[in-house]
């Protein structure tokens, strides 16, 4: 698994203290579209391992960084860059799209 666990306690390290893009997927075990995301952040994590930080972080888990955030549909990819939101996507899309956004943190 090439994805870090993103949680309330280590968000603020992992995330906004990041020199690299930072791609989060907010996610639950009961959420079915989450199920079809959860495999494709993967393999973006791989991929873009030593360029970006993938994360997935567990909004049952950790309400503060969900309700910091105003995630209320999951699923939904935050994309952070210097400890800004630069862009986001929610709901189950293709992985074409989710690598484009990620791509253009990285130049």
């Amino acid at each position: 698994m090439n994805t870090i666990e993103i949680t309330d306690a280590n968000f603020d390290e992992l995330v906004l203290k990041s020199d690299k893009p930072v791609l989060i997927d907010f996610w639950a075990e009961w959420c079915g579209p989450c199920r079809m995301v959860g495999p494709v952040v993967e393999e973006i994590a791989k991929e873009y391992e030593g360029k970006a930080v993938v994360g997935k972080l567990n909004v049952d888990n950790n309400p503060e960084v969900s309700v910091r955030f105003g995630i209320r549909n999951i699923p939904a990819l935050l994309y952070f860059k210097d400890g800004e939101i630069v862009d986001k996507q929610v709901g189950a899309v293709p992985k074409s799209i989710l690598a484009e956004k990620l791509i253009k943190q990285l130049n």
